[in-house]
């Protein structure tokens, strides 16, 4: 792989078949600065056709996974200057941050958050566009904004994504926080555990099961299951079966089936890698 970009936020470290990123800035619980939104933009673009990467890990240093967005950036578009033609800086800030987010979303890679600590606000959202959401004690999920006078405007169409209009609107109407049971019950979370040792257990079993996962198979289902409810149905289905013929005649298909006869481990499931 290409080397990881320098990072002033972020904490980069490849093992094995997965990339870590720990958001590094401690002493704000993490708050997301613009820096931040484009160092993690970049960091996804960079690895997004890098095949010896296929998870990425997501959590947060000093106990906490993301407090929401960092208050001296709002403060700083506040004093910013629009020029004429100029949009608003508010604006900007607040769409990078939802470009930042789709991204991740949309990334071919198996994300995994692994949250602790504050999971506010943009954290919060960052948690919910994960594929695997493992939560520890000490967890507090919440969206915040309309307690602060703001709305939530990036992340609100993810978490509807998460758990429904109908959880959404209670979690973001109320500006309520949740522990890490809630957040399980109501599916921000897959699993919620009673200690460091359980959470690290559970990543490792979660990194695990990607190895055992082909890596172009994967990335073809999870930009299928993004598509399901924005298309029609029949067209979605026929595009579908195209891509399981390539799939099935395809290098991955055909090692996995004569892996499976002969009964050993596919090439991608090889420890070495």
């Amino acid at each position: 792989m290409e080397a990881l970009p320098h990072s002033k936020t972020l904490v980069l470290e490849k093992q094995s078949h997965a990339l870590h990123i720990t958001i590094n800035r401690p002493e704000v619980r993490n708050a997301m600065s613009l820096e931040m939104v484009a160092e993690l933009s970049a960091v996804f673009s960079q690895i997004e056709n890098d095949t010896s990467i296929r998870a990425v890990v997501i959590r947060g240093a000093g106990g906490h996974f993301c407090a929401g967005g960092d208050i001296k950036d709002m403060a700083g578009a506040r004093n910013q200057k629009t020029a004429e033609g100029e949009s608003d800086p508010f604006y900007r800030l607040n769409r990078a941050f939802g470009q930042m987010i789709q991204q991740v979303n949309e990334s071919s890679k198996i994300v995994i958050a692994v949250t602790e600590g504050a999971v506010m606000g943009g954290g919060f959202g960052l948690a919910c566009v994960s594929d695997v959401a493992i939560a520890g004690p000490t967890a507090k999920f919440g969206m915040p904004e309309t307690s602060l006078g703001i709305i939530p405007a990036q992340i609100a169409p993810f978490v509807v994504e998460r758990i429904g209009l109908t959880q959404a609107r209670r979690l973001a109407l109320l500006g309520l926080r949740v522990d890490a049971q809630e957040a399980c019950s109501l599916g921000i979370v897959h699993q919620a555990v009673g200690s460091e040792e359980e959470l690290d257990e559970m990543l490792n079993k979660a990194l695990d099961r990607v190895r055992h996962c082909a890596p172009n198979a994967t990335a073809e289902t999870k930009a299928l299951l993004h598509r399901v409810g924005n298309e029609d149905m029949s067209n979605l289905l026929d595009s579908a079966a195209e891509k399981f013929a390539e799939a099935i005649r395809g290098d991955e298909g055909s090692e996995g089936t004569m892996a499976f006869m002969q009964k050993r481990q596919p090439s991608w499931a090889s420890e070495s890698e």
